[in-house]
């Protein structure tokens, strides 16, 4: 596979797999049942490392923004107050709304490939001058564009995957590839266990050095990311048919060492007429009218799950030094175990999302994790918990987490149309993201800082009831995409009878 791109020469696509035309701008295609058919391949893991650490990259971030936020405090520079970190990561957020926004709109109109690069080069310049920041201000500025270029990663990412990823395995890839945010998660806490050691490295030096751990991983990123094709989904529609049946043709070539003979398959084909880009007025009318249902269940997800994590993860260090006298070098250790339990959550349980079923697997895990905090959260108001036993809360609340927010995800970028995918993915993750996750770090912040257990305990109420409130909805709702084409969960808009 290394030698796959999509600039594969075009006469092979049209010697193996004729495009039936009927005329300039309609087309018949096996495309998405080609890519289906296949089984998995070092290709599909290929794909999976490459653009998958989008979220290693993210927990990377967080965590160390959670993990230093004590260094920030004690740095002669900075000396950040409770309220800065929060606010600070708020920026963060809410550069990742904006992000994700504007980077989503070009995903569907330009191609998933080309924002590959460009969300990259965001990420690696900011998270590299969030090293050199020296107030508030410019800390701030710096992570809000970092978060910017993560948001602008989601949108073009997930929607690559979905469409790469046989439909068989779709929801166990989802689930475990933004699983491993934990993984980058685990990265930080050790950077932090290492670089904030007064012993080893002055801590105002340390917490400086480990944002630039971000930058030097996001670089092995850009090599690992060049062979990967465009989504021949997304080509097929936007006018370039005979490219996508090339890049389909080196895919097979990869798996099953041979192109595939459309003559020995009962493949489906389906008939589209291409465009060039899809209008904001149709991207608006297919999201809140043709399937104003599934943007309900999206969005309720996405914010039960943004305020959820975000609020208890960006202040995880703050509960732990302000209320169990942890010191703040200290905090990888604690973090380390809750990954574990966040990575091992989407890995352990992701096939049931695939096997028992979507609609009875988010309902399951949204309920058990809202139900979990509610309890976890009245044991800490009455002061019975330890820095450890708070620890394995946490562990067993985000082992059921962590596959719930994964799905929110899973949900919005299966269940629309291709030409709305990226998009639908940046607006639910914003209005979510915005809704619950800027607000949540900034208000856990201001709680904690009042030093009551029992505001605390109020904000865990807050992040339970938004949890069970969103498993009612999931019930209710939600669609049975497992083991399903995107094509058959969502025609594209493209389609024609």
């Amino acid at each position: 596979m290394a030698g796959l791109s999509d600039a594969t020469p075009l006469s092979t696509a049209a010697e193996t797999t004729p495009i039936t035309r009927t005329d300039d701008r309609i087309i018949e295609t096996s495309i998405p049942s080609r890519l289906d058919s296949l089984r998995w391949s070092g290709f599909h893991t290929r794909v999976v490392l490459a653009l998958g650490i989008t979220w290693i990259l993210d927990g990377l971030e967080v965590t160390l923004a959670g993990a230093l936020s004590g260094a920030l405090k004690e740095s002669p520079t900075l000396r950040f107050t409770n309220f800065d970190v929060g606010f600070a990561n708020s920026a963060y957020l809410a550069g990742a709304v904006l992000g994700a926004l504007g980077f989503g709109w070009l995903t569907d109109r330009i191609g998933r490939k080309k924002l590959f690069f460009i969300t990259l080069a965001v990420y690696l310049t900011a998270t590299a001058a969030t090293a050199l920041s020296w107030n508030l201000a410019s800390y701030a500025l710096f992570r809000f564009l970092t978060g910017a270029g993560i948001g602008g990663e989601y949108t073009a990412i997930n929607s690559t995957i979905q469409e790469l990823v046989p439909a068989r395995y779709r929801g166990w890839t989802d689930l475990v590839i933004n699983g491993s945010f934990w993984i980058g998660a685990a990265m930080g806490a050790v950077s932090a266990i290492v670089l904030l050691d007064p012993a080893v490295i002055d801590p105002d030096l340390g917490w400086r050095l480990a944002y630039l751990t971000g930058a030097c991983l996001g670089l092995v990123v850009f090599g690992m990311r060049m062979w990967i094709p465009e989504s021949p989904r997304w080509l097929m529609i936007h006018g370039q048919p005979d490219r996508a049946h090339a890049i389909v043709d080196d895919i097979e070539r990869s798996v099953t060492g041979y192109v595939q003979d459309p003559g020995q398959h009962g493949w489906t084909k389906i008939k589209l007429k291409m465009r060039d880009h899809t209008p904001l007025r149709e991207v608006a009318h297919t999201l809140f009218s043709v399937y104003r249902q599934r943007s309900l269940v999206g969005l309720t997800l996405m914010i039960a799950q943004a305020f959820f994590y975000n609020a208890i993860f960006f202040t995880f260090a703050l509960v732990l030094t302000d209320f169990y006298g942890i010191a703040a070098s200290q905090i990888g250790w604690y973090i380390l175990p809750f990954a574990a339990g966040n990575f091992l959550g989407p890995l352990l349980l992701g096939r049931l999302f695939d096997t028992v079923g979507r609609r009875v697997m988010i309902t399951f895990t949204y309920g058990v994790s809202g139900l979990l905090l509610a309890l976890s959260g009245y044991l800490f108001s009455i002061g019975v918990m330890s820095a450890q036993t708070q620890t394995i809360a946490w562990m067993v609340i985000f082992f059921f987490a962590s596959p719930a927010a994964s799905a929110a995800y899973l949900t919005v970028s299966e269940t629309f149309p291709l030409e709305v995918r990226a998009l639908a993915i940046a607006l639910f993750y914003s209005i979510g993201t915005g809704i619950g996750g800027v607000v949540g770090p900034a208000l856990f912040g201001a709680l904690i800082d009042t030093g009551s257990r029992d505001s605390v305990f109020a904000g865990y109420l807050l992040g339970s009831g938004l949890m069970i409130a969103a498993a009612v909805v999931a019930w209710r709702y939600c669609i049975a995409a497992e083991r399903r084409a995107l094509e058959s969960v969502a025609p594209p808009l493209a389609f024609m009878e």
